[in-house]
Order: C-alpha cells, then structure tokens, then sequence
C-alpha cells in the first residue's frame, strides 16, 4: 500500500484534543442533541430506523453539530434551539453521506462496510430522503424563517454542489477554481451555515452571523483540501478507507489538478489515461503518488488550506476571548494538521 511520508512543510504537532476539548464544552447539549437524533430517526418501517442507526452510529465526531453549538455558546445563548439545529445539521449531513456512496459506489464508510454495500442502494438513497424530511421538520417546529431559509438554502448548494461534480468527474481540465466550487458547495456550505444559525438563535447582529459564516465555510473548506491530501497519504485506519480511493474513482481533485498542471507531456497522458480513460495497472497509484510528491501538490494543497485556516482565524476576531473561541481557534489547527 502506498503510503506518504515526509511532507516538509508539516509544523508542529497540533493539539490532538481541540476536537476533544470544543465537544466537551458543548457536552450537555450534545448529549441532548443526540438523544433528539436517536427520537428522530425512529419509524414504523422497520428499516428506516435500522439503516439510519447503522450510519449514524458509525459516524464521526459530529463536528457540524458541535460547530453549531459552539458557535451558539460564543453567541452567549443560554436556550435550547440550537440543540434541534444540531440534529438538523447532522440529519443534512447524514443524508448527503448516504446518497455521497451510492454515487461513489463506495464501499466503505470510516473503515466499516457503507450502509449502500449492506442495505443496497435503493434503501439508501430512500433513507437519506427521509433524513433530509426529518431536518426540514425540525426547521419548521424551530419556527424561525431565518434559519429555514439558511439551512434550505445550504441542502440546495449542496445538491448543486453534488450535480456540479458529476461535470467535473474524470476531467483532467477541470481548473482549480472548478474544483473549489464543488468543494464550497459540496462540503463548505453546510460548515457555513452550522456556524450561523448560531448567531440567528442568539440574535446576534448581522456582521456576527456573517463572521460565524465567513468562518464555517472558510474552515469547511480547509477541511475538504486536508481531506484530499489524505486520500493519497493515510492508511485505512486513519482515514477509515483505503488509499487512493479519489484515484481509483477518477475524482479532479487539488492534488490531481496541480500536478497534471505541472507535468510534462507523457505525465498528463499518464493522468488521461488513468482518471479519465480509466485505464488503470497495477502500480499506478504508487506513480501517481510520486509524480505529486514530485511536483509539491500536496505540500502545496496543504497550504492553500492553511490560507482558507487563516481567513476562519480572522473571522472570529470581532468575538471576546474565551473559552468557545479558543477551542473554535484550535479546531482549526487540528483540521489541517492532521497526520499525513
């Protein structure tokens, strides 16, 4: 298995608990949050709540929720609104991972088999539907068209966002700004809009839900850049599936983009035929890897995320310090220095 290693611009370790530390500030309303997403989730068609537990307790560490509820407590609110948005966030998110691996064809889901590979796609596509449902009525019983209006409107980009990389599947001439479109709407959005409601719920002046936005989607998209760079230098264990996944689906992303840019001739051939054609051997993901260590895409993937890490940082300025901002400050940190 083919592996990265020595990414010379890697700084100093990051503070393995920030992700630890932001969740355990928002410990009592995860808490509740969580309990809402298990009531929720709940149907009388047995499979519904079968294959929506098997997601969703296979998840991650609810970092959209938890950003919503941080965001909140920044805000100084102290009611419990923003712990239903919560569950709408990860009900959004959930769904999109669902409908996300049907399309992948993905098999695997953070190191386990993915619920489309153990229910079958017509399920998964189904309950994912239903999950999207479920989110939109926790909007309406949140009474607030303020916060309707920014969680509709982030489930739309983000279907545009997944339509908008089927256009850019297998295209070795997809720019750079192309591809940062996807990921804005694909992934960002939602980071975005998680943060906002925030300041909606706290009824904070604009300029502060705009700052809480500025930060989400700025950080979101830091997130999506580290991601891509792991993709060809993590192994399943830590990235929860196999190396080269985007390669072998013939995904454009950063590090495919700039290192087909910087090659030669017979390198961009090399790509066409492997993510566009593909035409792919044995040992093709080892020169892939190569091929971007040599001309610094990741390294230089990397580093466009720490410019987007630094656009978050400033976001949060006009926010008093304190104990939620520091750890929102420390997020970000550990998103993009994550272990390559």
């Amino acid at each position: 298995m083919a592996v990265v290693t020595n990414l010379s611009l890697k700084r100093s370790k990051p503070d393995v608990n920030a992700l630890d530390k932001l969740t355990d500030l928002v410990a009592d309303d995860l808490k509740a949050c969580n309990a809402l997403i298990i009531d929720r989730m709940q149907s009388p068609v047995e499979l519904i709540p079968q294959l929506a537990g098997y997601i969703i307790a296979a998840g991650g560490k609810r970092l959209r929720p938890v950003l919503t509820l941080a965001s909140s407590r920044l805000c100084g609110y102290d009611g419990s609104r923003h712990q239903a948005l919560a569950a709408c966030v990860e009900f959004i998110h959930t769904a999109t991972l669902l409908h996300d691996d049907v399309v992948d064809e993905s098999d695997l889901r953070r190191g386990l088999a993915s619920a489309n590979a153990v229910f079958g796609n017509k399920a998964s596509v189904l309950v994912g539907d239903f999950l999207f449902s479920r989110s939109f009525q926790l909007m309406v019983e949140d009474g607030s068209l303020e916060v309707l209006r920014i969680l509709s409107h982030a489930s739309a980009v983000i279907a545009e966002g997944e339509v908008l990389q089927l256009t850019t599947s297998n295209d070795t001439g997809t720019s750079e700004q192309a591809y940062l479109d996807v990921i804005r709407a694909k992934t960002a959005e939602l980071f975005a809009a998680a943060c906002q409601i925030g300041a909606v719920v706290s009824n904070r002046p604009a300029v502060e839900a705009d700052a809480l936005f500025a930060y989400g989607l700025n950080l979101g998209i830091a997130f999506q850049l580290v991601d891509d760079v792991l993709d060809y230098s993590a192994l399943q264990a830590q990235l929860g599936k196999t190396v080269g996944d985007d390669f072998r689906e013939g995904k454009i992303t950063l590090p495919v983009i700039l290192t087909y840019r910087r090659g030669s001739d017979e390198d961009r051939a090399f790509w066409r035929r492997t993510v566009e054609e593909m035409e792919q051997t044995d040992g093709d993901l080892d020169k892939a890897i190569a091929m971007m260590n040599q001309h610094g895409a990741l390294r230089d993937t990397v580093e466009r995320a720490r410019h987007y890490g630094a656009i978050a940082r400033d976001s949060l300025g006009l926010f008093p310090d304190g104990p939620e901002k520091r750890a929102m400050l420390d997020v970000i940190d550990f998103v993009i220095d994550r272990e390559f």
